[in-house]
């Protein structure tokens, strides 16, 4: 897996216009809680969602595939403003591919990133499959790189930082 400051990282994440972030254990820590009436509820790290902001201010679209639905997750992808969402989402791959018609993006101009086997196809897809530092193995050997923090601790803004480098002048 490459480090962030690889030429070869850079060049690829330079060109990525499409980021697709699985849910559960890439946005949160993974974990499910529940409150004494079984109503569902996550933690989503602040950091991501500021890291999510300004990858679309610099025009790379976010869509976010999960195979559970939440209300807790509809609501905070509301909030940060992500249009392209598909949640309860068992078939990734078929998901993936709803999304790159949708959009008009192919899937070697994207990145996802992921933590645990059902994002296994998706990630073998892209352009850029990414995985969080605490991912299954079959991840990390999926990943042409992966996070130095765990999922929900500010994963996807090491990727957003990482996908905002790229794009800077003379940075691949």
């Amino acid at each position: 897996m490459g480090r962030a400051a690889d030429p070869e990282l850079l060049r690829r994440a330079a060109d990525i216009r499409l980021l697709i972030l699985d849910v559960d254990g890439v946005m949160t820590d993974g974990r499910l809680h529940n409150d004494p009436q079984g109503r569902e509820f996550k933690s989503f790290h602040v950091r991501d969602g500021y890291g999510i902001k300004r990858v679309m201010e610099a025009g790379i679209v976010v869509a976010v595939i999960s195979g559970r639905r939440s209300q807790s997750a509809a609501g905070r992808m509301a909030e940060l403003g992500i249009r392209h969402v598909m949640l309860g989402r068992e078939d990734k791959e078929a998901a993936l591919d709803e999304f790159l018609v949708r959009i008009g993006i192919p899937a070697e101009s994207a990145a996802c990133v992921g933590d645990d086997a059902p994002d296994l196809p998706v990630m073998r897809r892209v352009a850029l499959p990414i995985a969080v530092a605490d991912c299954h193995a079959s991840i990390a050997q999926a990943a042409v790189w992966c996070t130095t923090l765990s999922g929900g601790t500010g994963a996807v803004r090491e990727v957003c930082d990482l996908l905002l480098a790229a794009r800077a002048p003379g940075a691949a």
